[in-house]
């Protein structure tokens, strides 16, 4: 299979990329989310800050370090990552994105949002009315947090907001909310673990949120699942984060069939899908195995009639709805996983630091565009360094230019391969240079 890319003007080696991060991470320091909550609120926050304590912080592998300190350290692994300051520290990370070379960020949220038990949205559901009051408010809280975190960097950012789908009136109203707030990076569905209560994604309880989400342009994201929460096991026991590892990829699967065999895509056929932070390499055997599900349904002999209901509706072929509606979020994006461009969709990938985490890029992103894009044409790289995610989420891209013309990686410097990778784990612990 090859795609045709096309692009009005090649790049010379002079010019500079657009670099756009379409996975980073942000969120306030715990106790700086009071303000953003309504006062009633404050006492239970105060009860619930003090009380707190994240449920991930063993995922980081330094803790072995007889010298580790959470207060010291800055890149940190996935949910342990709340602690850095580089979550809420704006100036920073203005300073490291320029050092890394990237234009702009899509943040998804890092820390704890108010009266979450988690330092992640995933969890089991609220168990009376005024529990699940208080996380729509932390949630909201964070929402509109993360609106005054966007502004310190103007058009730098894109702001991911977080919903739950539990009553979905509360959702719809959220989404036309954060819109007139002007939090371009669309909306965050519930991470997913085997104990969470939030609906299937396709239950037709949730077709008011498809609907205004296609209705005002507001992308829906799908992110790397965390670790299932075990209240009443240590950790989760001592195989909890190889079984993440290995239900990444099943997760994002299990959204794309949800989504188009629901028939979601057919009804609402502008909805925009992202899937970050769950790789790329697969998605090209599993949307052959959909489109052969597909194919199934549409033979109504012995079996597989049973299908007929699922397809008969569907106007496309699952690869045809990926094609038009799906868009990955390609963080810690690996050659091999370039190399299948063609395969995957090169208007669909969005390269991503996924900082500050320590399984990201940063502060290699430079080595890391080079590595993995040396041997790709211009115009392809142009694209998934930035171009479609300066599209997707309505970045303003002349002014961005400004930005990558004084900070940005020239073609010539993606070309040239690195004379020198970090070293894994000494420097990064990055899976793009193991």
């Amino acid at each position: 299979m090859t795609q045709e890319f096309p692009e009005s003007i090649e790049p010379h080696d002079d010019e500079h990329y657009v670099v756009i991060s379409s996975d980073s991470h942000a969120g306030a320091d715990l106790r700086d989310y009071k303000p953003y909550l309504e006062k009633k609120w404050h006492d239970d926050f105060d009860a619930w800050a003090d009380a707190y304590s994240n449920p991930w912080d063993f995922v980081d592998p330094r803790l072995e370090r007889e010298d580790f300190d959470f207060g010291d350290e800055e890149i940190l692994t996935g949910a342990a990552s709340w602690h850095s300051s580089l979550s809420w520290d704006s100036p920073r990370r203005v300073l490291h994105m320029d050092q890394d070379g990237v234009a702009a960020e899509v943040i998804f949220p890092n820390t704890a949002p108010p009266f979450m038990p988690g330092s992640v949205f995933a969890s089991t559901g609220p168990a009376t009315r005024t529990e699940y009051e208080q996380r729509w408010a932390g949630l909201r809280a964070h929402n509109r947090w993360l609106v005054d975190f966007c502004a310190e960097a103007p058009g730098r950012r894109a702001g991911i907001a977080q919903v739950s789908l539990f009553d979905i009136d509360d959702a719809v109203a959220e989404v036309r909310k954060i819109k007139e707030m002007g939090l371009n990076g669309g909306i965050l569905l519930p991470m997913d673990s085997p104990l969470s209560d939030s609906p299937p994604l396709y239950v037709s309880d949730l077709e008011p949120l498809w609907q205004v989400c296609a209705e005002l342009d507001v992308p829906v994201h799908k992110h790397a699942p965390v670790p299932p929460q075990l209240p009443h096991a240590e950790r989760g026991g001592p195989g909890v984060v190889a079984i993440s590892t290995i239900e990444n990829h099943f997760y994002n699967r299990r959204g794309i069939a949800h989504l188009i065999f629901s028939g979601v895509l057919e009804r609402f056929p502008t909805l925009q899908v992202i899937l970050t932070e769950g790789g790329a390499g697969w998605m090209p055997e599993h949307l052959q195995q959909l489109d052969t599900v597909y194919a199934y349904g549409k033979d109504a002999s012995g079996f597989r009639r049973f299908l007929q209901p699922a397809v008969e509706p569907l106007s496309l072929k699952p690869s045809e709805y990926f094609q038009r509606n799906f868009f990955i979020g390609a963080s810690l994006f690996l050659p091999s996983e370039a190399a299948q461009r063609y395969e995957i969709g090169v208007d669909k990938i969005m390269w991503g630091v996924d900082y500050p985490h320590s399984e990201g890029t940063f502060p290699y992103s430079r080595e890391a565009i080079a590595h993995t894009f040396a041997d790709v044409p211009p115009t392809e790289v142009r694209a998934m360094l930035g171009a479609t995610a300066g599209e997707v989420f309505g970045f303003d891209m002349e002014l961005l230019q400004q930005v990558a013309d004084r900070i940005g990686p020239t073609v010539a410097d993606v070309q040239t391969r690195p004379a020198r990778l970090p070293k894994v784990p000494g420097e990064s612990m990055s899976p793009v240079f193991a």
